[in-house]
């Protein structure tokens, strides 16, 4: 039998359209994400026909032009296979869909598919299948071939020489899976009551059937449907780069150098999501609107980019001072001076300052490079640094065709193996392109020897950035700190330890053969949600015609496996939790936690403010906090400031220059001098604040009392702004550190109340303000808010039926109910 490989397959679906194929049946979908739970009638077809859908959508997904499908139908009305052609016989079996790449024309004639009047057989749909399959892979042997069988087993079958049929299929290793709608299934498991004799005897055949097969399949179509959302890895077959391995000089010295023909393929190759893709609604002309004045379809198009290029002569010298000069801002004379100009008449420019650069060729020269992989020098395995290893990781092979090269190669990973040593190597991919830095690791398989390469970083690419330490406090007198809040003690560092240890998950796995525990975590079994999720999403849409009545499934539980850690290792690491709690005084609460106090600027003799520096924000210990003021005024001071870029100076007054020497050590220091803060200098331009509006509402999270009353200004959006309103209170008082803005939520709660009582928005004002209160004495909600909201009493409470009244309206509270609600 052929090796299976990614494509070059050939699969036949063979659906049975007979009419007891068009029975109905209620299927349980998803819940919407309102948590409704809904049902749908479809018939054994349709049901049958999603497994087949979705196989043709991974084939289409993959994009593979030798990943091929074909379809035939039995019990159909008409009957047009091959074998009927030559020599008649084989009724109502019909080659649906030729055999070809599926695309989406595929799907759409899957769809219009209708149960018949007429039965089929079975047999004889697999025997025309596996000729039409046979006469297509002529000439190409070593295809992989499969057939799969849709059926409910209802269809009567003539089985006198199946052996005969069984002993094609294991001469063309085809492999047969069946579908059956409702079949028994032990370890699924699964079992239909009440079934027909004829499909009790179908199924015991196709039992039977498969068996006797070298590859063949029996499954029920509900365990076949939640089989095919399991994650799949699509299979990539790298193709053999061909390139050169030099050790030393083969130009100056070539009796000491050796080169070695070799061949890299990727390890690893990162996997993103499919992308999507723009479109836009297409405009009708007015033909295409007296046409289509029946159906009103949408017709929409892909968006592409298209670049114009225009010089703008205004800029040029002296004509843009004049316009300065002017005030002139006119857009059309703007709009006039630009000249539009050819792509070909252009060239590259790099940017150097305020100017540029021109380059007529496209780019600079390059540096004269020669292709091939160059080794550099050897050092130990032990002083690779892997937290420097970036890009993908690469297979270097010795040249498949020539033992002479094989040997040579296996010797330097040999030695190399033996040492302990990894290898510096240059990696050029070809002529005249950029050299790559990176490692080779040598490998010693059971049967091949090869290297691994991975790029490393140049000095350019690495980051370095200092902290604080985390262990060792220093006094501003230079002494060291033992003890200290921000310093953990023996007790605390046991008891992280212990936490630690207890959350291993090393050996704590499922058993191998030899009955020894395996790590918990596989990257073989570990999938990209992202990927996977997306792939669903797309499958299902392209399956279902109403995405809203069915709504996208939930994930494989393959896909989140790993998502969460086990549940043996929450229960197991419950102790030391506990002892960590108990150690770190750790106490839940919705307190929130008060924020360090801004720097300020020291103030200069000469007037200026000291720039702040970027380990201005680090932790200072012992930092008392500073008397904050009301307003956003700043705090005069007789000093007066520059507007231009404040500078640092010096503490020594002997000194004239202009910077002041920092101490890397400043963060530490346990004790700050005070000193008078100076009014930082106003910006030339402000950036715009973000409204924090999210899509579809008009009420934003950054001033949403304004936005209120804007809205309220309209006339026409009131129950949309007290809607968003609700929402945007409830959101900021649920958030962290929300006591800060407790004043200001409680005055949107009166406009709002306000313009309920008004506008006859009363029963959205009594449904939020519940809503509210149970948020709030939730244990994660805000229950120090709701005190507050308690204190202005009866006036924020619940709109009664009186209140309401005066103003011609209604609600369902009485007073004494809004009096009791307030005061719970």
């Amino acid at each position: 039998m052929p090796a299976e490989r990614a494509g070059f397959t050939v699969t036949m679906f063979l659906i049975d359209v007979s009419p007891s194929m068009g029975a109905t049946r209620t299927i349980e979908l998803p819940p919407t994400p309102n948590g409704v739970q809904h049902t749908t009638e479809m018939t054994n077809l349709e049901w049958g026909l999603q497994f087949v859908k979705l196989k043709v959508q991974e084939m289409i997904f993959n994009g593979r032009k030798t990943d091929q499908c074909g379809v035939i139908l039995f019990g159909s009305e008409e009957t047009d296979n091959i074998i009927h052609e030559k020599n008649g016989g084989y009724q109502h079996v019909s080659e649906y869909i030729p055999i070809g790449q599926p695309n989406s024309t595929t799907l759409a004639k899957l769809d219009a598919l209708q149960p018949s009047e007429n039965s089929g057989d079975p047999i004889d749909a697999l025997i025309v299948g596996i000729e039409t399959q046979a006469i297509y892979l002529d000439k190409k042997r070593t295809w992989t071939r499969k057939i799969v069988i849709v059926t409910d087993g209802q269809s009567p079958m003539e089985i006198e020489d199946w052996e005969a049929t069984v002993k094609k299929i294991n001469a063309f290793a085809i492999s047969l899976t069946v579908i059956g709608i409702d079949f028994d299934d032990d370890e699924f498991p699964f079992h239909e009551e009440d079934k027909s004799s004829i499909k009790v005897e179908n199924e015991a055949f196709y039992h039977k059937l498969t068996s006797a097969l070298d590859n063949g399949l029996v499954g029920t179509c509900v365990f076949a449907l939640q089989e095919i959302a399991r994650p799949d890895i699509k299979l990539t077959k790298s193709t053999l780069m061909g390139t050169v391995l030099r050790l030393g000089d083969v130009d100056v010295r070539p009796e000491e150098a050796i080169e070695i023909l070799v061949k890299a393929s990727k390890c690893t190759a990162l996997a993103r999501p499919k992308s999507w893709k723009k479109f836009g609604r297409r405009e009708k002309t007015d033909d295409q609107m007296q046409v289509d004045e029946e159906e009103d379809m949408a017709v929409f198009a892909q968006l592409k980019i298209r670049s114009e290029y225009y010089i703008d002569r205004s800029a040029q010298e002296g004509e843009k001072q004049d316009k300065m000069d002017t005030g002139s801002d006119d857009e059309g004379d703007k709009t006039k001076s630009l000249e539009k100009a050819e792509k070909e008449e252009l060239i590259r420019g790099f940017k150097y300052g305020s100017t540029y650069v021109p380059c007529p060729d496209g780019q600079f020269p390059r540096l004269n490079t020669r292709k091939g992989i160059d080794i550099c020098g050897f050092f130990h395995a032990k002083n690779f640094r892997r937290e420097l290893a970036m890009g993908e990781v690469q297979y270097i092979w010795a040249d498949p065709g020539s033992p002479q090269q094989q040997v040579a190669l296996s010797s330097i990973v040999e030695a190399m193996y033996e040492k302990g040593v990894l290898a510096i190597a240059r990696w050029v991919s070809k002529d005249g392109m950029d050299p790559k830095m990176g490692v080779l690791a040598p490998k010693v398989d059971q049967n091949i020897d090869f290297l691994l390469w991975v790029q490393m970083p140049f000095a350019d690419d690495v980051r370095k950035y200092t902290f604080a330490s985390l262990e060792n406090l220093v006094s501003k007198n230079g002494e060291s700190v033992t003890k200290h809040p921000y310093l953990p003690t023996e007790d605390q560092l046991e008891a992280m330890g212990k936490f630690i240890d207890s959350m291993d998950i090393m050996d704590s796995g499922e058993r191998d053969d030899e009955d020894k525990p395996v790590p918990w975590y596989d990257t073989r079994q570990s999938y990209n949600p992202a990927i996977h999720r997306t792939k669903q999403a797309l499958f299902h849409s392209a399956v279902v015609n109403d995405i809203t009545s069915n709504p996208l499934p939930p994930p494989h539980p393959e896909l989140l496996k790993y998502i969460n850690p086990p549940r043996w290792a929450l229960k197991a690491s419950r102790d030391a939790i506990t002892e960590c709690k108990a150690v770190f005084k750790v106490k839940e609460g919705t307190h929130p936690i008060t924020p360090l106090p801004k720097k300020t600027a020291k103030a200069r003799k000469d007037g200026h403010v000291r720039a702040m520096d970027e380990d201005d924000d680090m932790l200072l210990l012992d930092k008392k906090p500073a008397v904050s003021r009301k307003g956003k005024e700043p705090a005069s001071s007789q000093v007066p400031v520059s507007p231009k870029l404040a500078r640092p100076a010096k503490k020594s007054a002997a000194s004239d220059s202009e910077t002041e020497e920092e101490s890397d050590q400043e963060p530490l220091l346990l004790e700050k001098r005070p000193f008078n803060a100076l009014p930082t200098p106003e910006r030339s331009i402000s950036p715009d604040v973000d409204p924090g509006r999210a899509p579809g509402r008009i009420i934003g999270s950054t001033y949403p009392l304004r936005d209120f009353k804007t809205n309220l200004a309209r006339g026409d959006v009131v129950t949309k702004a007290v809607e968003d309103m609700g929402v945007i209170i409830k959101e900021v008082v649920l958030r962290p550190f929300a006591s800060r803005r407790h004043k200001e939520m409680i005055e949107c709660m009166i406009a709002m109340r306000d313009t309920c009582l008004k506008e006859d928005e009363i029963d959205a004002w009594n449904a939020f303000l519940r809503d509210l209160k149970e948020s709030c004495l939730k244990e994660a909600g805000n229950p120090e808010f709701w005190q507050e909201v308690q204190k202005l009493g009866r006036s924020i409470s619940l709109i009664s039926e009186p209140e309401a009244k005066k103003l011609g309206g209604h609600s369902e509270f009485s007073e004494s109910t809004s009096e009791a609600f307030i005061a719970q």
